[in-house]
């Protein structure tokens, strides 16, 4: 389907993301197995939908057009919604300053996590290595 290039807003017609609005944010490639989709996003904090992969049968194109460029953030994404005005034509609500807030802290929390996790490993491997030589003295 050519219709669906990047900055298409199209409209999900299939699964628990049905009659919500998207972007095509990343168009189908050349290859066979890659013809059928496309790479999607809501933002989840406009729409509800999230960045995702899927399949073109189950959009449906509208006639709007975002200018985005190919793997635009979220952010990005909500900025060409409002430049449009396709939040007043489409009766979208804008995120709260704070929810964008939160969303954008949400990386920042998981990298601590992370971190935090694998310092735990190491030192569950230091205490391992530690009661292995006390044991074989």
């Amino acid at each position: 389907m050519g219709s669906l290039e990047v900055g298409r807003v199209v409209m999900k017609v299939v699964g628990r993301e049905a009659g919500k609005y998207a972007v095509v944010i990343k168009a189908a490639g050349k290859e066979k197995a890659d013809k059928n989709f496309v790479m999607i996003t809501g933002p989840k904090l406009l729409t509800g939908v999230k960045r995702r992969k899927c399949n073109v049968n189950h959009l449906e194109p509208l006639p709007y057009v975002l200018e985005i460029k190919e793997d635009a953030s979220d952010e990005e994404v909500l900025e060409a919604f409002k430049k449009s005005g396709l939040v007043k034509k489409l009766n979208l609500k804008l995120p709260s300053a704070a929810e964008l807030k939160a969303e954008k802290a949400k990386p920042k929390e998981e990298a601590k996590v992370e971190k935090k996790a694998e310092k735990e490993k190491e030192e569950t491997k230091k205490t391992k290595k530690e009661k292995k030589g006390k044991e074989k003295k």
